[in-house]
């Protein structure tokens, strides 16, 4: 009888030590190397505006007396988030409300505007529509950007650009993302009430798209996977990419440029092993091309800081 009861404690103390034992164990911990990121509680970015960062970033872009000037007439606009903790995100920019012509970067508002109409129904998919969303957005191939347009209409994409799920557009923050006008010689006009213009963007806004797309937010999270699979691997290769594909081969990179005259844009999102960062830059001028490419080793010097 003694042993049964000496026993029966062995296995109580057991019991409550495994219990003690699993209650303390820490949980394992989430996997944040694939994109989108699985993570709940995402934070408006615009919150997340990190002042010691930013003083980083202006320092270092006013050291080219060229850039300086650009920046000081409102000719030149740049953005960078830092995503290497995602739980820790900050964020910095230069005229970051300062919408300017945007050329063809505004294409990426198509694409969500597309995605957002193929999941509630009003646009029925096919193979014609991704390859000319492929084409859109990797070779920035205007005439199957026409063709997207002419499909959603101007009320739609506009509808989705300044929907308050996405607030990629938006009157109190100087504009944003703006597309109202097809690529092409031909058709009429939908300009953005601010300043009338036809492709426009802010980097605040653009950031805040591959913001909300890392997340998985735009749309949702399986429409989001389906839009970075579209702007992954670009098939143009300068500006930002140019550098990048040197300095960090082993990056994937999510991006869409655009180029009208002077003005030169690009945006990028960057995700390697060493490497986790959105950079945006919108330039009115006529050496944009290459203060884009060189602009690539300022931003890894600030993020090395």
């Amino acid at each position: 009888m003694k042993k049964k009861i000496v026993f029966s404690f062995a296995l109580i103390v057991f019991a409550i030590s495994t219990a003690c034992t699993q209650e303390i164990a820490e949980p394992p911990k989430p996997d944040y190397s694939q994109l989108p990121l699985s993570v709940e509680d995402v934070k408006p970015l615009r919150s997340l505006i990190d002042t010691a960062f930013q003083d980083i970033l202006l320092a270092e872009l006013n050291r080219n007396k060229k850039w300086k000037r650009l920046i000081e007439q409102k000719k030149m606009a740049v953005g960078l988030v830092d995503l290497r903790d995602p739980l820790n995100v900050k964020y910095a920019r230069a005229n970051g409300n300062v919408m300017m012509y945007a050329a063809s970067l505004p294409k990426i508002g198509i694409l969500l505007a597309a995605e957002d109409a193929l999941e509630k129904g009003e646009l029925t998919d096919s193979e014609e529509i991704q390859k000319d969303l492929r084409l859109m957005i990797s070779k920035s191939d205007n005439a199957a950007s026409t063709r997207m347009i002419d499909r959603l209409g101007y009320d739609k994409i506009e509808s989705v650009l300044t929907d308050p799920i996405y607030d990629l557009y938006d009157e109190d923050y100087g504009g944003g993302l703006w597309v109202g006008k097809r690529y092409a010689k031909t058709g009429a006009r939908h300009p953005e009430p601010l300043k009338g213009l036809s492709h426009a963007a802010t980097v605040s806004q653009v950031c805040r798209y591959y913001y909300l797309l890392a997340y998985g937010k735009l749309v949702s999270y399986d429409r989001s996977k389906i839009m970075l699979d579209m702007m992954v691997n670009p098939e143009l290769h300068h500006k930002f990419v140019n550098s990048l594909e040197k300095v960090a081969p082993k990056a994937k990179l999510f991006r869409k440029s655009g180029t009208w005259k002077n003005f030169h844009t690009d945006s990028v999102l960057v995700w390697g092993p060493e490497r986790r960062y959105i950079l945006v830059a919108l330039i009115e001028d006529q050496e944009g091309e290459k203060i884009c490419r060189d602009m690539v080793a300022v931003v890894e010097k600030v993020l090395s800081e």
